[in-house]
């Protein structure tokens, strides 16, 4: 088992799961340092980017039942491209959970 992960590794991680739509209307529009996005341009479809951040991947390339979650994210587009807006993996109330945002003090 590979002990390095690397940034190509999570690159075809993303275009593996986003592989499940129709490649003629998904498109990779930025790679930034922390996520990937796809922007989607189909009539048919209302998902309009794909948001998915590189730490959820490098987890699911070492999860032992990765194989099981991303079959999972997969059939989760394919749905969420009727539905929904913009798709983002980790979902956002896991994000929030994983990174809470830093409490405000009052001012005295």
């Amino acid at each position: 088992m590979k002990t390095t992960i690397t940034k190509m590794d999570e690159t075809k991680l993303a275009a593996e799961i986003v592989g499940v739509l129709d490649p003629a209307v998904v498109r990779v529009c930025s790679e930034v340092r922390d996520a990937i996005r796809y922007a989607v341009r189909g009539k048919s479809l209302k998902l309009r980017s794909i948001l998915l951040r590189r730490d959820a991947l490098r987890r699911l390339l070492t999860d032992p039942a990765g194989d099981v979650k991303i079959e999972y994210l997969k059939r989760d587009l394919v749905r969420a491209a009727m539905h929904r807006i913009e798709y983002r993996y980790p979902h956002a109330a896991a994000w929030r959970a994983r990174d809470p945002e830093p409490a405000i003090e009052a001012a005295v």
